[in-house]
């Protein structure tokens, strides 16, 4: 039996991950700040890689070989969880308060679930459908400012479809990760797409990287991508499966949920964003429904 300090420890990570991954909504409405959507991914996604690196020497002493099926599987992932998803992210930041977008991302599971249903032909419970139809009303609460007249003027910009778009992007690269990788520890599938996928932005950014300039790395931008690279990717990544490990899959899932609090919360707290109350009770109503979603 685990020792009261270690199960405690082992919480306090599941409290610590969707924390540190709802401020990376912050760093990242900081670097879009200074850098596009393309640049600023690519810098993200430069130090995170070496991050993921460190922490797979460090914890399973390297990265295995490849088959030729787990090379293809990791190229997607890498274009889906990666190039696209990034890009999507830093676009909408770019547009949106981070706040609306930490809130918008509670949609993740109940679009993974929704995939799943219809592509894949999983079968959802009555009440885990109630959950996905809450979980929209929720979100279109938060879209809309309030107004769902809005939904059919045209009202929705273009950082929310971008945010719904990345959201998108996220829960194609779970069911295919899921479905398609086997025998490659989840560290070691995260480092190679996320190799793949940096590789893909530093392709797309080529006729771009004259714009990168070292006057434009000041401390806080320093910071942001630190934050974003290191802890936003490998450390919160490392703690996660960690605390999966240790408690399982469905209690760490349910943390998840905590992930737009802390992004609105840190959003106000740090960058004065306003707190509408749209937002309140839309993102009260779109976690109430993830939270019928996510438990089985």
């Amino acid at each position: 039996m685990d020792a009261p300090g270690a199960r405690a420890a082992d919480y306090g990570r599941l409290v610590a991950v969707p924390a540190i991954w709802g401020g990376t909504f912050v760093a990242g409405k900081i670097v879009v700040s200074v850098f596009t959507p393309l640049m600023g991914s690519l810098v993200r996604y430069g130090v995170a890689c070496a991050a993921l690196l460190v922490a797979a020497f460090a914890l399973e002493k390297g990265l295995p070989k490849l088959s030729r099926r787990q090379w293809l599987a990791t190229f997607v992932l890498g274009l889906l969880g990666v190039f696209a998803y990034n890009l999507f992210f830093m676009a909408a930041l770019e547009r949106l308060p981070a706040s609306r977008a930490a809130l918008i991302i509670a949609l993740n599971p109940v679009i993974t679930i929704t995939i799943s249903a219809f592509v894949l032909g999983e079968t959802l419970s009555r009440r885990r459908w109630l959950g996905v139809v809450i979980a929209l009303i929720g979100v279109c609460i938060v879209i809309t400012r309030g107004n769902f007249g809005s939904l059919g003027a045209m009202g929705i910009g273009a950082g929310e479809l971008f945010m719904l778009a990345a959201v998108t992007s996220w829960a194609l690269y779970t069911i295919i990760g899921r479905k398609v990788l086997s025998g490659l520890t989840p560290l070691a599938a995260t480092n190679y797409a996320a190799l793949w996928g940096t590789l893909l932005l530093f392709l797309a950014a080529i006729p771009h990287l004259g714009e990168v300039h070292a006057s434009q790395f000041d401390g806080r931008m320093i910071a942001s991508v630190l934050y974003l690279g290191v802890g936003g990717t490998a450390l919160a990544f490392v703690w996660y499966y960690m605390s999966i490990k240790r408690l399982g899959a469905s209690t760490a899932s349910i943390f998840n949920n905590l992930v737009p609090v802390f992004g609105v919360a840190i959003s106000v707290l740090v960058l004065g964003e306003p707190l509408l109350p749209s937002m309140l009770v839309g993102g009260a109503i779109a976690i109430s429904g993830v939270m019928m979603v996510s438990r089985a």
